[in-house]
């Protein structure tokens, strides 16, 4: 580890930092464009330079400059202040006087960093230059005359995203960074560019206009719309959340967020349930939560009655229903609404082992059903980096662009039973080999068939554990802690012929299988399981409630309220508990805190924030064999996975436009 003085203070530092990261180390400000610790570096926007001895006598770039024994660097001489200063007012140049009308304005790294080390005037008066717009789809708003070029975008779309999206075209002061064709950015994580660049040249478009950052609201959540548990900030004002932006957790989601999660925004404010609906006479009817529970209670359904918790459900409000159902001596419990059955006895045989983190670190990696880039992007982005670091990946199922170099092995679920040789070739050298098994591999038998392969292969060791399942929805990990399982899943609950079936916000399940009985939904959005609803009671969705949250990992992390529901909807614990007197039983809560220690008592994994302890690795039940055809993957369409998506008109543009190649006029068309 090198020794090196900063500003006169000796520190030691790792070895391969460079100055930049040494000067931070010890306490300093570096301003900088260009340069991001999770981008490969550029150094073309000189803004953090210093002066370094022993050296040349000129200013240097610390970014591109590794820290060595004895370097003597100075952050706050005469020299690094006139050369910073000499960069700002170069990069001022061109730059337009768009600051009041800027979406960037109050969270901009060009206004902060000219205002610290700017000379504060200008010497040059001649005319800007301008860069026509660019369109990068319907998500990524363009004012280029603003950019910097400090190629933070292209950078990440080659990098992190693994597409070759956007470029630079021209040189010097004709430069101009676009897309391929000036088309629009159709990957999974395309808007995170919004985050990396410091200017106002990529802001949100729909977004665009719509508020300050100080007039927000700023809450902690975590993500919904899948099972990586994203870390997010959810930002308010009065009673609508106006965007959602990822959160730093380099366990989890690092600091990017997919494109579904961070504008499913609007489909929060439309079709919305916001007052209880009676069906009458085979029409659905406005109703008061008085009528509506005067219904419930006529049914009186007894130990017949079943719960079906939907993708996107808190544990709290899985184990109010399961008090519920419990109260009224019924174990009908069902979380996945797709029908899989797969075995969840063991809670180690149905989680992501590896970790999120620690999949990086896998040298050998078997996909068994799973279309990863659709179900979870952030852990594609994570298999990324592994390939790069050398990772051989094979995977079986229908074929599809991992943007990394990937072999396909065929859609027959059976090959996972006697692998090909490459793959034994790959997995018998491999210091930590994985698999992991998504939604369409488990239809398939995959999960059984996948701890043979483990056993085999010595997936799991003292350091180690490859075994890894991945799940799509947010609520499934938690729901299976609180046993949302049956035996035979959701045939079993069918073949019950329950008298009332409760729908926690289930939209996924074909409820003609349930012609018989009384389908009670508590749910936020008018969607599938509202039309086929007897009764409807509006509840909240995930930013208007206290919840936890377990992921695809067992990491149990808790997300905060932000917003008020609207209208006459309520938190869903409190439409259960209200349920519970009216159908004349027992739960054992009368507030949140009381409902949270109870869950916690009973699933004592749920009371501590991290990652869940489920133990050993199960045995592969002797026999264990994977059949079937994997032609297709669960979600069809990755932008419309969840009731809330399907109501956002951002979403439903993207999926439009970038899926299926419909056009969009423009206000001027």
């Amino acid at each position: 580890m090198p020794k090196l003085k900063v500003d006169g203070v000796e520190l030691e530092v790792p070895a391969g930092a460079t100055v930049l990261q040494a000067c931070e180390l010890a306490g300093k400000e570096i301003p900088r464009f260009c340069y991001h610790e999770r981008l490969s570096i550029a150094g073309n926007c000189r803004m953090c330079l210093v002066e370094v001895k022993p050296g040349p006598p000129k200013p240097q770039a610390s970014c591109a400059l590794p820290a060595s024994e004895g370097q003597e660097i100075r952050t706050d001489s005469e020299m690094v202040k006139k050369a910073r200063e000499g960069v700002m007012e170069f990069l001022l140049i061109n730059h337009p006087l768009d600051c009041p009308i800027c979406d960037q304005g109050g969270e901009c790294d060009l206004q902060d960093q000219s205002v610290a080390y700017g000379r504060g005037k200008s010497r040059y008066d001649e005319n800007k230059r301008a860069v026509t717009e660019k369109y990068m789809g319907p998500l990524i708003k363009t004012v280029m005359t603003r950019c910097i070029h400090c190629t933070r975008c292209v950078r990440f779309s080659e990098e992190i995203a693994g597409v070759d999206e956007i470029g630079a075209l021209y040189r010097g002061e004709g430069m101009q960074i676009t897309t391929y064709l000036e088309g629009a950015a159709k990957h999974e994580l395309s808007a995170n560019v919004i985050d990396l660049c410091p200017v106002g040249a990529l802001t949100s478009r729909p977004y665009a206009f719509e508020a300050r950052p100080w007039e927000l609201k700023k809450t902690l959540g975590i993500d919904v719309s899948d099972a990586v548990g994203s870390n997010i900030r959810i930002d308010s004002r009065g009673r609508e959340v106006l965007r959602i932006l990822p959160r730093v957790n380099d366990d989890v989601n690092e600091e990017w967020l997919s494109d579904r999660a961070r504008y499913v925004v609007d489909g929060l404010t439309r079709r919305r349930l916001d007052k209880p609906w009676l069906r009458r006479d085979g029409k659905l009817v406005s109703a008061t939560w008085a009528e509506a529970f005067e219904a419930v209670a006529k049914i009186n359904p007894g130990a017949s009655a079943a719960v079906i918790a939907g993708d996107q459900v808190d544990c709290e409000t899985m184990f109010a229903a399961k008090a519920l159902a419990r109260a009224l001596g019924s174990s009908l419990l069902e979380g996945r609404q797709t029908g899989l059955a797969y075995t969840a006895s063991n809670m180690a045989a149905v989680a992501f082992n590896s970790t999120l983190n620690g999949i990086e670190e896998a040298d050998a990696v078997l996909i068994v059903g799973s279309h990863v880039r659709d179900e979870a992007p952030l852990v594609n982005t994570r298999l990324r980096k592994a390939a790069k670091r050398g990772a051989k990946v094979f995977v079986i199922g229908a074929a599809w662009d991992p943007t990394y170099p990937a072999t396909f092995l065929g859609e027959d679920a059976a090959i996972l039973n006697d692998v090909p040789a490459e793959v034994v070739a790959a997995f018998e050298g491999a210091k930590k080999p994985a698999i992991i098994i998504g939604g369409a591999g488990l239809a398939k038998g995959a999960l059984e068939a996948g701890l043979a392969f483990a056993e085999r292969f010595k997936l799991v060791t003292e350091e180690w554990n490859g075994f890894n399942v991945l799940h799509m929805a947010a609520s499934r990990m938690g729901g299976l802690m609180l046993g949302y399982a049956q035996p035979g899943g959701l045939g079993d609950l069918v073949a019950a012929k329950p008298k009332m079936v409760i729908s926690l916000g289930a939209d996924e399940v074909d409820y003609t299988k349930f012609a018989g009985s009384m389908i009670v939904h508590i749910g936020h959005h008018g969607d599938k399981a509202a039309h086929a609803a007897d009764v409807i009671l509006p509840a909240a969705a995930f930013t208007e409630k206290d919840g936890t949250y377990v992921n695809t990992e067992g990491r149990v992390q808790y997300s905060e309220r932000a917003v008020y529901a609207p209208g006459d909807a309520r938190e869903d614990w409190t439409i259960l508990r209200a349920m519970a007197d009216a159908l004349g039983v027992v739960v054992g809560f009368d507030s949140f805190e009381q409902l949270r220690a109870a869950m916690i008592a009973e699933v004592p994994a749920l009371g501590t924030e991290g990652l869940a302890d489920f133990g050993a690795l199960p045995a592969a039940p002797a026999g264990a064999k994977a059949e079937g055809l994997i032609a297709a993957y669960p979600i069809k369409d990755h932008y419309l996975t969840n009731a809330i998506a399907r109501s956002s008109p951002t979403l439903q543009r993207c999926s439009g436009e970038l899926l299926h190649g419909e056009t969009f006029a423009e206000a001027a068309e």
